[in-house]
């Protein structure tokens, strides 16, 4: 199979079961938790706490859904558009996959749920110390920002790696 296309397959197939997993535990924990009484495990170190988030990370923005909304739309049509079509490696398929998937959970939530299209609340419902509660969807898009990082850093050290032999006789 072409690099392209073996990429694309990636691309495609961990985005959708990732978005998959992230719309059914969302639909589990909105028909199953109960915001008044959530469930701990691990010693209290996981939290079931159903929450419904207009913001952004630790609510922040809470007044702007729609500009989130249109914010996710565009990032979404870059990434299926621009990004994926070039991606010829197995780990840029696994980001750009990654991406695609946690973009498109939070912005279907966005769309379809309530107070309305283009202002809907995201269902977060994981809790742990000292962190913004979060779901599936924020997960992928924060494996997304690490492995870019440690991507980038890679490309560094392999650059800077390369000079350097270049310049020893």
């Amino acid at each position: 199979m072409p690099r392209h296309r073996a990429a694309r397959v990636l691309i495609a197939g961990l985005a959708v079961v990732l978005l998959a997993i992230d719309q059914a535990t969302k639909a589990w924990a909105v028909a199953t938790l109960d915001p008044s009484d959530p469930p701990s495990y691990l010693g209290g170190f996981l939290t079931l706490r159903l929450v419904r988030n207009p913001g952004a990370a630790f609510s922040l923005g809470s007044s702007a859904t729609w500009l989130f909304s249109l914010l996710a739309i565009a990032a979404l049509t870059y990434c299926l558009f621009v990004l994926a079509p070039r991606i010829t490696s197995r780990g840029g398929a696994v980001v750009t996959g990654l991406a695609i998937a946690g973009i498109a959970g939070n912005l279907i939530d966005r769309i379809v749920r309530p107070p309305g299209v283009m202002r809907g609340h995201v269902i977060d419902f994981l809790q742990i110390p000292h962190w913004a509660i979060f779901n599936v969807a924020d997960m992928c898009i924060v494996a997304t920002a690490i492995l870019v990082v440690l991507g980038a850093i890679r490309e560094a050290v392999v650059e800077r790696r390369q000079k350097q032999a270049a310049a020893t006789p």
